[in-house]
């Protein structure tokens, strides 16, 4: 079960999910509450272990953009959660293994998300960062050869209900595990991530012992 923390904002919440068990840690470049600069991000991420997935988020930006301000940070991951066109991700995906493509619950293109260059999908409420929980049956539209992410409204409570339900590849939560925008909360951190991984589907359990070669695969 892949998990990834996002809206992290300073050092100090990435170290923590990374010590938690995340195997993924996301940095918003898209305006918001939780919004960070690029350098900062890399200053981050050289502190982060390799077999951690650095994501940078990013909404409506124009390819070269978001080219430029990932490579800058030093990230490994893109993540594009507006509504960007095929054409437009394939591009950011000619200069990054992983990209992941987000699509809000009321999107019609879901079903044609094999589209975009890549192989991992991210489903999230309609308006982004909410916090809102959907009708997590829409994942059924997603095509079955790609990889799905759970996000929106995801809590340490919930995140059981939504794996034993959805059965994703991942899921990714922001402010459902944070005390006040932009700074989580340990022990939410903690029981997210071990409620998450406790109710994986068996096809995605692995040896947790071994660290997951992202610059390999």
């Amino acid at each position: 079960m892949f998990v990834k923390i996002c809206g992290i904002t300073n050092e100090d919440d990435a170290l923590l999910s990374v010590a938690m068990g995340a195997d993924a840690v996301g940095f918003i470049f898209a305006p918001s509450a939780r919004q960070v600069a690029p350098q900062k991000v890399y200053d981050i991420t050289r502190r982060l272990p390799p077999e951690i997935l650095t994501v940078a988020v990013f909404r409506d930006e124009l390819p070269a953009r978001v080219i430029e301000l990932a490579h800058k940070a030093g990230v490994k991951a893109v993540q594009l959660h507006g509504r960007e066109t095929p054409e437009q991700a394939r591009e950011v995906a000619g200069h990054f293994r992983w990209v992941i493509k987000a699509f809000g619950s009321d999107d019609d293109n879901l079903p044609k998300a094999n589209t975009y260059g890549t192989d991992m999908v991210l489903l999230d409420a309609p308006s982004p960062g909410s916090g809102k929980v959907f009708d997590w049956s829409i994942a059924g539209d997603a095509p079955d050869s790609m990889k799905l992410i759970l996000a929106g409204g995801l809590t340490p409570e919930n995140v059981d209900a939504a794996v034993q339900e959805v059965r994703p590849w991942g899921v990714d939560v922001a402010s459902g595990v944070e005390k006040s925008p932009g700074k989580k909360d340990a022990m939410a951190v903690k029981r997210f991530i071990e409620n998450a991984k406790a109710h994986a589907s068996e096809q995605y359990r692995g040896d947790d012992n071994l660290p997951y070669d992202w610059d390999v695969e």
